[in-house]
């Protein structure tokens, strides 16, 4: 397969080295700026990622399958590697945070060829062209065709693709996961501060806003979800450090608004109050 990969940060340059791993694909890299090099640092080693990089849209041609790993706040410049990359009706795989893969992309491509995608893979960039995986990790993506595909692109790597009939849960499941992670910004603190006893009673608390606006959109989350992603982040190493702190040390934007701003936004339709999501999201979009 010919497979394009729109923004290579720490997800999008993950995913091409599991690519390059296998070999079995041609990569194309779609950058704002060159990619002198890209390399993927695993625990069992390294991997140097051969891949043609593209800058331009006009710079590109067809490929079968698109996967979109840019921040959620670059959807629209995303989309204009469309026309050239999709032309002849090639699926977009949509790897970003949040509940609103398909929502985001519908204004540039049909419903029937957006493939949302929920990852949980511990991964960090380091520097530009520098992508350091933790880890073991997962894909979901919905049962049907173009899971399936999806999956296909990625047998005989390290990832695990599961196939799910209920995305609308898993991608709320882990939106409870990265709503808590909003304090890691806040108090500029890897992630062992969540689990100090005052502070991980807030984050149980904002997950618990998240969960009670995930089950109004019909997501079928269970009982405790505060206490759940808790013992999820005590798992991980002390030092790991989230997106959202990541971008806010290097003084880039932040994806408040799909972590915790949709909190707030489908909370008020439907009634809920989330203040403490609410809060936090006004202090990050004050900084």
């Amino acid at each position: 397969m010919r497979v394009a990969i729109v923004g290579v940060g720490a997800i999008g340059g993950a995913l091409a080295g599991l690519l390059a791993r296998a070999g079995e694909h041609e990569l194309v890299l779609c950058t704002r700026r060159p990619l002198p090099r890209l390399t993927v640092t695993w625990p069992e080693g390294e991997t140097q990622v051969k891949a043609r990089n593209l800058t331009a849209p006009e710079q590109a041609g067809l490929v079968d399958w698109t996967i979109v790993a840019t921040k959620t706040y670059d959807a629209e410049s995303a989309a204009r590697w469309f026309p050239a990359l999709c032309a002849q009706g090639a699926p977009v795989a949509v790897v970003q945070n949040g509940v609103e893969h398909r929502e985001r992309f519908l204004p540039y491509i049909a419903a029937e060829r957006l493939l949302p995608v929920v990852i949980n893979y511990p991964v960090e960039r380091s520097s530009d062209g520098q992508v350091n995986v933790r880890g073991a990790g997962t894909m979901k993506v919905e049962t049907g065709d173009l899971g399936r595909g999806f999956a296909a692109l990625f047998a005989g790597t390290a990832a695990t693709v599961e196939l799910v009939p209920d995305i609308v849960t898993v991608a709320w499941e882990k939106l409870c996961i990265n709503a808590a992670g909003v304090l890691n910004p806040l108090t500029q603190k890897p992630n062992d501060v969540l689990w100090d006893e005052p502070v991980s009673t807030v984050a149980a608390e904002v997950v618990e806003e998240c969960a009670a606006v995930g089950r109004a959109e019909g997501a079928q989350l269970r009982g405790e979800m505060g206490r759940r992603v808790l013992d999820h982040y005590r798992r991980l190493p002390a030092d790991s450090i989230n997106s959202l702190l990541a971008d806010r040390l290097a003084g880039r934007r932040m994806e408040v608004d799909a972590r915790n701003g949709v909190i707030v936004r489908k909370g008020r339709e439907h009634g809920i109050a989330t203040p403490l999501n609410q809060m936090a999201v006004a202090l990050l979009e004050s900084v």
